[in-house]
């Protein structure tokens, strides 16, 4: 479809009502029951922008509560999706920050959204295995060494083909309540496979990444909640006040997050030297049985 065919919007009349890791999103008063999401850097981009659009729509034909997409836009030179505005809602994370009180309770609410999502069949013959995408954003990775990397592939490789969901991108900000139901959003990334694979990220946000000023920026939680986040997690998750082996094993696939992340874009010189620095710690797992 060529760029003529969608509909061209300006953001003169519309208002950032939030933004993430990924991408701003928009309100309009004149458009009380549509919001503007318009994505960041290398994945403001039409294929990123079609991808998203329709593994929403297929997202939801599982039964998964998501909100639903009605078009591609131009933005100015930029591609948006106007999509269903929930109303009155909130991240589980904002929750957490605007109540602390109440970061146990989101926690396991999370993980029993968690549970739920991998327990649901997926369409294997619409979305990619994230096994098979790790595969390939590995050989496309440059900030490992050739041990390493020979390292994460014998490990992938060992991993069953199990067909679950998988968010891709799971982390608490990416779920939304509204009058008490939650929502899936930020669905490009969704797949099936190990449920291991989740997990591995929501521990590289809450866990590796948690002492750095952008994501406690973007997740609206300081170094420490996002630990305590973690830790709620786990122990509900696990059933067990000491997860600490459990963590040793989410730490393999946080390091193999890193390079599903190369599938997806292109890191820069900079990112890879930061994907170097903060992995080496995690590949420990593989060998450290302490």
């Amino acid at each position: 479809m060529e760029q003529k065919d969608y509909k061209k919007i300006t953001l003169d009349s519309w208002i950032k009502a939030g933004e993430g890791g990924n991408g701003i999103t928009y309100e309009n008063p004149a458009e009380p029951d549509l919001l503007l999401k318009v994505n960041r850097g290398s994945l403001n981009n039409l294929d990123s922008i079609r991808q998203e659009f329709d593994l929403s729509r297929e997202v939801a034909a599982l039964g998964l509560p998501t909100p639903a997409m009605h078009e591609i836009v131009r933005v100015g030179e930029d591609y948006g999706i106007l999509m269903e505005r929930i109303k009155n809602k909130k991240s589980l994370f904002r929750i957490c920050h605007d109540q602390p009180e109440r970061i146990d309770e989101m926690a396991k609410l999370f993980c029993s959204l968690f549970k739920q999502l991998v327990a649901t069949p997926c369409n294997t013959a619409f979305f990619p295995s994230r096994k098979q995408t790790a595969l390939k954003g590995l050989e496309k990775s440059s900030f490992m060494c050739r041990k390493d990397k020979a390292l994460l592939r014998d490990f992938i490789g060992s991993l069953p083909e199990t067909t679950g969901c998988v968010h891709g991108d799971f982390q608490p900000g990416n779920v939304i309540l509204s009058e008490g139901k939650p929502y899936w959003i930020d669905l490009g990334r969704f797949s099936w496979g190990d449920p291991m694979f989740d997990l591995g990220h929501l521990y590289l946000s809450c866990v590796v990444y948690s002492k750095m000023k952008q994501t406690q920026d973007i997740f609206h939680l300081n170094h420490e909640q996002l630990l305590y986040f973690w830790d709620c997690f786990a122990k509900e998750y696990t059933g067990q006040a000491d997860h600490a082996e459990f963590d040793r094993k989410v730490a393999r696939f946080a390091a193999v997050d890193m390079v599903v992340r190369t599938f997806y874009q292109k890191p820069s010189f900079v990112t890879n030297i930061f994907f170097h620095i903060m992995q080496k710690p995690l590949l420990k797992a593989f060998t450290d049985r302490k």
